[in-house]
């Protein structure tokens, strides 16, 4: 399962890579994937702090998180 949440995850990072800032239920159907693996896979790309999660209205928009290449030190 964990293969497969990294393969979602990397399906997600291309798909907001495209779309920018995207509602749950259109990135689920965007990459064509059970909800409840695409949210296990927000999760690990929010808990490595590649993405940003907000709710806006009465649903989750994730994005993108932006580098400051003023900020980047590597």
């Amino acid at each position: 399962m964990i293969t497969k949440i990294g393969i979602v995850a990397g399906e997600i990072w291309h798909y907001l890579d495209e779309n920018g800032v995207v509602k749950l239920p259109d990135l689920c159907k965007g990459i064509s994937r059970k909800k409840d693996v695409v949210l296990m896979s927000l999760g690990w790309l929010a808990r490595e702090g590649h993405i940003l999660l907000q709710f806006q209205g009465n649903e989750y928009q994730a994005c993108l998180r932006q580098i400051d290449p003023a900020k980047d030190e590597s």
